[in-house]
């Protein structure tokens, strides 16, 4: 297994998964490799040709974070590392799980078109541009996916779009519907994005799998995990067809707190809770391990949930927790 450590705060919460996954009953190797403004400061490159050559070779690659106040606006950038992995590995299903007191919702977010990876640049007048392009094969192979989750879980799949504005968007929801009569007992509705945008913070407990492009993908998973604690707790999967995922918390790198001791590595302990189950085909070890973090989320909340624990202290509440649960 591969870990990215990358920048910021990205270092502690890699330990700390690291931490965990050693406690684990599991045969494994992690090995750090350079990623983001540290492999750029390191090799003038985000994503390093042996990183790249690791993490394709890796059954899974844990990330960290990445981003560094000094590169914004610069030519190489660390951001520009984490689209490149991701086309790399062609990891096309970006999931972003919710949940809460009434919330129990799944994201699947498409990652590898859409405007994060089509035309752009300036002009000689002064404007810019960035396109947005799919296929129908992309938009089906990632509809599929969540045709598939909504399955497994209660049925419903919302696929969110602006078909009332954009030919993209058409062509997602011609795609999307095309394929519901191969999934006949999911039930699918179409909803326009910003329509689910205000359902997501109204009355986010009605949905059950969303399935939608980058860009909105991007923005309505961070207003769901907005509603149920925030990105510090928010995990995600990146998921392809062949190959090694890449299993990451969404928050960033908060280089204002990094070195400090109290990052909060819930979200990137959850981050491995999906690893154990999509890449390690460990659901049991998942499940026991989501039950230690909301524990010690009760036990021992960091300062950024109103508590004291340090990252150390929290990941020795999950520690003590997964004892508990073994005993």
């Amino acid at each position: 297994m591969v870990c990215l450590p990358g920048d910021g705060i990205g270092p502690e919460v890699t330990a700390a998964a690291a931490r965990v996954l050693r406690s684990l009953p599991l045969e494994l190797t992690l090995e750090d490799y350079p990623f983001g403004g540290r492999a750029i400061h390191e090799l003038g490159d985000p994503l390093p040709e042996e990183t790249l050559s690791a993490c394709l070779a890796a059954d899974a690659v844990l990330l960290g974070a990445v981003g560094l106040p000094e590169f914004d606006g610069a030519p190489v950038r660390p951001e520009q590392g984490l689209i490149r992995l991701r086309g790399a590995l062609d990891v096309d299903a970006n999931l972003r799980p919710t949940t809460g007191d009434d919330v129990d919702l799944l994201i699947v977010r498409e990652l590898v078109g859409g405007l994060y990876f089509g035309a752009s640049g300036r002009r000689a007048d002064g404007s810019a541009f960035d396109t947005c392009e799919y296929s129908p094969g992309q938009i089906e192979r990632v509809a599929r996916r969540g045709f598939e989750f909504a399955r497994e879980r209660r049925g419903l799949l919302t696929s969110v779009d602006k078909a009332n504005v954009l030919e993209t968007s058409r062509l997602w929801r011609e795609v999307v519907s095309g394929l519901a009569a191969d999934y006949p007992d999911v039930r699918l509705e179409h909803l326009l994005a910003d329509t689910a945008g205000l359902q997501l913070v109204q009355d986010p407990g009605r949905f059950d799998v969303l399935v939608t492009e980058n860009t909105f993908g991007d923005i309505l998973s961070d207003v769901a995990a907005g509603r149920c604690g925030g990105l510090g707790l928010a995990a995600s999967a990146s998921l392809g067809d062949a190959g090694p995922g890449i299993f990451e918390p969404v928050h960033g790198s908060a280089p204002d707190i990094a070195g400090r001791g109290v990052a909060n590595p819930a979200a990137m302990l959850r981050s491995v809770a999906l690893l154990l189950r999509y890449a390690a085909g460990e659901p049991e070890l998942a499940a026991a391990l989501e039950r230690s973090v909301d524990d010690a989320l009760e036990r021992s909340p960091t300062p950024d949930l109103g508590g004291t624990a340090g990252t150390v202290e929290f990941t020795e509440a999950v520690l003590r927790s997964l004892d508990r649960a073994a005993a």
